[in-house]
């Protein structure tokens, strides 16, 4: 008898698959620079590229940080479903290419992508087995801090972006993972964030 075989056979209803990772948290939280750090490491990731309409701000990349279109083409994409999810955020429209993500879980790829918490709802709603991770401040004081050190907003738009922040927490129990980015510590975040995608390779899927 084939040990090697018979082996493979009792293993194979745990054949891992490919698995959707969503990232989300309040704006200002660092989501960026988490995901950033995350492609330095070893993890073979396919990272999403989210849609917007909203302007370039200076040093942001096309294709890169954002994938930045007119409102013209980003109607056209939700009117052909070629949007996983989508939001209207401070008065801009973002969204996830339904294309990229499909493509590389039909591939085998794991992937991940970045959200804002009311678009993690929406993909958690779509797709129920993808794994949500909220990246939260160490305090509410902390986050309005960050945010007031981009000085990309005006003093209306800032207070607005804060007090949705403070909303947007309580969501966090709707979430399988929380990870707290706490600043100076974004290496502990990116390690907690690795332990959790290595946990769910590893989860026995019933």
């Amino acid at each position: 008898m084939d040990n090697t075989a018979s082996r493979e056979e009792f293993f194979h209803p745990f054949q891992k698959r490919p698995d959707l990772f969503i990232l989300s948290g309040p704006s200002g939280v660092g989501k960026d620079a988490v995901l950033h750090k995350l492609k330095e490491t070893s993890l073979q990731l396919k990272y999403v590229v989210t849609m917007t309409t909203r302007p370039r701000r200076e040093r942001e990349r096309d294709n890169i940080d954002y994938i930045f279109v007119s409102k013209e083409y980003f109607q056209d994409l939700i009117e052909n479903d070629g949007l996983l999810e989508y939001a209207n955020v401070y008065g801009n429209m973002y969204g996830v290419p339904r294309a990229q993500v499909e493509e590389a879980l039909d591939k085998g790829h794991d992937v991940i992508v970045k959200v804002d918490v009311q678009g993690a709802e929406n993909i958690k709603r779509i797709k129920p087995d993808s794994v949500s991770i909220f990246l939260v401040p160490s305090s509410l004081s902390e986050l309005s801090q960050r945010l007031k050190q981009r000085r990309t907003e005006s003093r209306e738009a800032l207070e607005l972006r804060i007090k949705t922040a403070s909303e947007e927490m309580e969501k966090l129990p709707e979430f399988d993972y929380v990870v707290i980015n706490k600043k100076g510590e974004i290496d502990r975040a990116v390690f907690e964030i690795r332990a959790i995608i290595t946990a769910e390779k590893c989860r026995v899927r019933k």
